[in-house]
């Protein structure tokens, strides 16, 4: 099956005066027609940066160093975005590439109605569409399960909850049936119930639109319980990846073991929660070289501390950058 989008060798840099401090370095992966995909890793490993770089919207002071970004939009061959000019990228956001971003009410305009917000896109991208713009709204609120979308149209955000709020974010990225919902940290701000209603709509999603959805968090009980395959990103590269099943049940990178040793339940109810000493280098720090968690790996070798290592393939799904071997853990 052909990749719907393959990053390749995606490297990232922050301008700060001038300096360009690497952020991101040397990151591939793929994502398939109805996969899931999740990037985990803590604050700071510059998941969401990875992200942006996608749709384009790295933002003056970032800069592409290196690297591909290969999306076959519909009935169209692969095309390489970072080769894109700015008309060529608003022709595929929100038509082919859509986003969910963490803060609903930072990202919505308190000034512009519900309803409008969600229709804009589509009226962007298919004229034809406008004199059946409000009834493409409302079958597409019904379907997402939004009670009362006549009211809903006409309500601000003000009016409306964070999780309502949310639900109107996720129908402007899908007005226009993208290809690719990227969701980044779609349900931080949200209570536990309101968490669970929008992952639940956003399987649904993907179940009955083929839309396929790469989701970013530094929650690893959402990722296990979400995602189909999964990457952990420490310091702006790519550690471990794998099926979710391979992740969590059988971890090969030391870092991808400390998350989930992290992880509360039952069974660690009334002692202390295990943590990573130390912390993820500031940019101005720089990545440490070889593997950049060495400074914080209780296992660390020489060899940690040289370049970075090579994937090591565990499966037909399963690779780490680890010289760790499994008689060593």
């Amino acid at each position: 099956m052909e990749a719907l989008l393959s990053v390749k060798n995606l490297s990232l840099g922050i301008r700060r005066g001038n300096k360009l401090l690497s952020s991101v370095e040397d990151v591939s992966f793929d994502i398939y027609p109805g996969d899931i995909v999740g990037i985990v890793g803590e604050s700071g490993s510059v998941k969401s940066l990875t992200a942006l770089s996608i749709p384009g919207l790295l933002g003056d002071n970032k800069e592409v160093t290196g690297g591909s970004i290969l999306f076959s939009a519909a009935e169209l061959p692969a095309q390489d975005l970072l080769a894109l000019n700015e008309r060529g990228l608003e022709g595929i956001r929100g038509k082919e590439i859509s986003m969910i971003f963490q803060e609903p009410f930072s990202s919505l305009n308190p000034l512009v109605k519900a309803g409008a917000q969600i229709a804009e896109t589509l009226t962007l991208h298919n004229k034809s569409a406008r004199p059946l713009v409000k009834n493409t709204v409302r079958d597409l609120m019904r379907r997402l399960e939004l009670p009362e979308p006549e009211k809903l149209m006409n309500a601000y955000p003000n009016q409306l909850s964070g999780g309502m709020c949310q639900r109107v974010m996720i129908a402007a990225a899908l007005i226009c049936r993208p290809r690719l919902l990227i969701a980044d940290e779609p349900t931080t701000a949200l209570d536990q119930n309101t968490q669970i209603q929008i992952l639940d709509l956003m399987r649904e999603i993907n179940r009955d639109f083929g839309t396929s959805i790469l989701f970013i968090s530094h929650d690893l009980s959402l990722i296990k319980n979400f995602c189909s395959r999964v990457l952990i990103m420490y310091s702006g590269r790519i550690l471990e990846e794998g099926s979710a099943e391979e992740i969590f049940e059988h971890p090969a990178h030391e870092y991808t073991r400390g998350l989930l040793g992290c992880i509360p339940g039952r069974a660690k109810k009334g002692t202390d929660l295990a943590a990573i000493p130390g912390k993820i280098p500031s940019l101005e720090e720089g990545r440490p070289k070889g593997c950049p968690f060495h400074p914080r790996c209780a296992k660390v070798l020489s060899a940690c501390k040289g370049e970075f290592p090579p994937a090591r393939t565990l499966s037909a799904t399963h690779k780490t950058h680890c010289v760790l071997e499994e008689k060593q853990w």
